[in-house]
């Protein structure tokens, strides 16, 4: 990829002397190993290429120390998507192919459907946790230090939000077909399934739009490579989306007597509270701590667009960990569905299920789960 990549130079008026020196730097830097994003810089502020010469003498020869070297990307960004369009589909068709044929397993359409789709969502959750942790860990300086996997994964999870819209409404329409509705395929049919499932899962989908449409461009382009530590920092908010996908999978199958369940809802109750709902006040923390002003400062000195984000993002997180929090109640109290109001009294689903919230959560069961959220982010938010 490097060998594609060609190196500019972004000194105002550098001398004959000055660019061989920059590549001179480049190819020792190749020869180390040292690996280059193809879309963004990668060099720190403090990498200096002439560490013998005074601030004056590099501010005289007007480098700019933080683009020294750029590279350009010929595509580069295309291709990436162009892979995670690929992976996550392919990823789900190979895993429902798998649990169909394989000998022992041989499940249905719609049980290799709904647990595919889960699988897939663990593992985007597992690789963006993983990005996440190497970004935030590799960044000491919060706001100006770079790492080439922050845009990177951006670009690949992207087409995944797209997928799972998708994947979202195949789930629907095979729980459909196990409660007996909406059997045949016909287009009556499938408009009623579509209104239904946009009904039902309207604030995931528009949690995935947005996530597409404006996380995306702000985090890959509006941010000029700034502040890639909290970009890293959101990417761990999707430690909790594996007990999230566990969670649908034991309900799927009547498993929420079991102490697997139990095990899986404490967990999934400690990692939402941790990675989502106190993201937001850990980053401005961490800020806060950056700039040397205190925390209930932080608002004020960020720009309003920052802060309307922050709130427009943690506002269905905190809606999602009140329905955690009150199916947690339900399982760990034990309450019967006889001390719960009569199901009569319930507001009836125009779609014939069982009435359940809209995070997945059961009336009449323990804790579930969950929408998948991803970037809430996801995500990339």
């Amino acid at each position: 990829m490097i060998a594609h990549c060609a190196f500019l130079i972004t000194a105002a008026s550098p001398t004959s002397a000055e660019q061989r020196a920059l590549h001179a730097v480049a190819r020792k830097m190749m020869m180390k190993g040292c690996s280059f994003h193809p879309l963004f810089r990668t060099i720190r502020e403090t990498d200096d290429p002439f560490p013998a010469r005074s601030s004056g003498q590099r501010e005289g020869s007007g480098l700019d120390q933080r683009s020294v070297i750029r590279l350009h990307p010929r595509g580069t960004m295309l291709s990436i998507l162009a892979a995670g369009s690929v992976f996550f589909p392919g990823l789900f068709l190979l895993s429902k192919q798998c649990l169909r044929c394989v000998p022992g397993l041989r499940w249905s359409e719609g049980d290799a459907v709904i647990v595919s789709a889960r699988l897939v969502s663990s593992i985007q959750a597992i690789m963006a946790s993983t990005a996440g942790y190497i970004i935030s860990s590799s960044c000491q300086d919060i706001i100006e230090d770079q790492h080439w996997l922050t845009s990177s994964y951006i670009l690949f999870a992207v087409p995944y939000f797209v997928y799972d819209i998708y994947a979202m409404f195949l789930c629907h329409w095979y729980k459909l077909q196990v409660k007996g509705h909406e059997v045949d395929n016909g287009s009556r049919s499938r408009a009623v399934a579509v209104s239904g499932y946009l009904r039902r899962e309207f604030l995931m989908i528009l949690h995935h739009v947005v996530m597409v449409t404006v996380c995306f461009p702000v985090s890959v382009f509006w941010r000029q490579g700034k502040g890639d530590y909290f970009q890293g920092v959101m990417f761990l908010a999707e430690l909790s989306t594996p007990s999230v996908c566990l969670g649908k999978i034991l309900i799927q199958y009547k498993q929420q007597h079991t102490l697997l369940h139990k095990v899986n809802g404490a967990v999934m109750l400690i990692t939402f509270f941790l990675c989502r709902v106190l993201l937001f006040p850990y980053l401005y923390y961490m800020y806060g701590r950056y700039a040397s002003i205190p925390l209930l400062r932080v608002p004020l000195v960020l720009p309003w667009q920052c802060n309307l984000g922050a709130a427009l993002l943690m506002a269905p997180q905190l809606y999602w960990f009140s329905l955690i929090c009150r199916g947690a109640l339900r399982l760990f109290t034990g309450r019967s569905s006889r001390s719960r109001r009569p199901t009569a009294l319930l507001k009836p689903d125009p779609d014939g299920q069982e009435p359940q919230t809209a995070n997945g959560y059961s009336t009449g069961m323990g804790v579930g789960t969950r929408p998948q959220s991803h970037t809430e982010g996801r995500g990339l938010c």
